[in-house]
């Protein structure tokens, strides 16, 4: 048992209409009481900032969401620093779902231990987490991209994006990013080491796709929704397969995502797979061992968007939501 401690943390005063503004959030200081026998206290390091929180803090993610007052929701990279259970002892890194707040107390079956070999904590929220998670589960699971693939990826230099385009040229396939913005060309290009980069803004997307892929595209990792899954279902080669996993302009709320008309599905015989990242957790530690070798081995690239304090977190997820993150963002919360 413990006494009281001063809690940073960051609210919902109300919900978004359309995209987030730092105005819906508020940053207060809140008391954590005494923590209750075989509660785990957690002290948070690392907190990671992803799109389907929109939806959550809206109430319509799989069927989750919050009230205004609560502390908003988030996967986390936490330190123990109060605990009487021998199996998670004071000073284990442990990730878990705390929320956008210093501290936490979770019960044991909330934590999962940051894989030891593991030299920054934070890979854990991106190439090495979730996002690398659903990567390798839309890549490598779902499509079975092999050599000789032409793989699409919007959304390009996010923490999926960026997992899965390593993922599909390690595979031999050949990579193409849809992005926008200068900033965002030269890391799709340079840093992860797509073979072609479309902007979505300054370029036609059907004819500059249609100039780098003219066989047609084999895979497209559907990120976002319309317009652009219909402009790339378009462009499938015959046979193609596409993995649908995110909606990121449905989640501000003032757009809505119909997709092809099925008739496409059929002239293209392809093969379209929902997918949802949690079906694969039993598979994780699978998917840690192979990969942080690589990732300690600098084989992998993390291309991660760091924001320093947890009062910066409203207005890094408000970029996010607009589009102006570029990479994976994580807030450094404490050391």
């Amino acid at each position: 048992m413990t006494e009281n401690r001063d809690n940073e943390s960051v609210i919902l005063t109300q919900r978004p209409d359309g995209v987030p503004s730092p105005d819906n959030f508020a940053f207060e200081v809140r008391s954590l009481g005494p923590r209750a026998a075989g509660m785990i206290r957690c002290q948070t390091l690392f907190l990671s900032l992803d799109p389907y929180i929109r939806s959550v803090i809206a109430g319509n993610h799989l069927g989750h969401g919050i009230d205004t007052g609560d502390v908003v929701p988030g996967e986390v990279v936490a330190r123990i620093i109060e605990s009487d259970d021998q199996k998670w002892p004071v000073g284990m890194l442990v990730r878990c779902h705390s929320g956008w707040q210093q501290f936490c107390d979770q019960p044991a079956e909330g934590l999962s231990q940051i894989p030891q070999a593991l030299s920054r904590p934070s890979l854990t929220l991106s190439i090495l987490g979730m996002p690398g998670l659903t990567a390798w589960a839309g890549m490598v699971s779902i499509a079975n991209v092999h050599e000789g693939d032409v793989v699409v990826i919007p959304a390009a230099v996010g923490g999926v994006g960026a997992m899965a385009a390593q993922l599909a040229r390690r595979a031999g396939a050949t990579t193409i990013a849809i992005t926008s913005g200068a900033d965002k060309r030269r890391i799709a290009l340079e840093t992860l080491g797509y073979d072609h980069c479309i902007d979505r803004v300054d370029q036609d997307l059907a004819e500059a796709l249609a100039a780098v892929a003219p066989q047609g595209v084999s895979v497209y990792f559907d990120l976002v929704g319309d317009p652009t899954l219909t402009t790339v279902a378009q462009q499938l080669a015959i046979g193609g397969r596409v993995v649908l996993c995110g909606l990121i302009k449905d989640y501000n709320g003032n757009h809505k995502t119909m997709g092809p008309h099925p008739g496409l599905w059929i002239t293209k015989r392809a093969t379209v797979s929902g997918l949802v990242v949690y079906d694969y957790e039993p598979q994780r530690a699978a998917f840690e061992q192979e990969f942080i070798p690589l990732a300690e081995a600098g084989d992998l690239v993390a291309n991660e968007e760091i924001h320093e304090g947890l009062a910066s977190a409203p207005e890094a997820f408000c970029r996010l939501m607009r589009g102006d993150n570029t990479g994976k963002v994580v807030v450094h919360v404490d050391s």
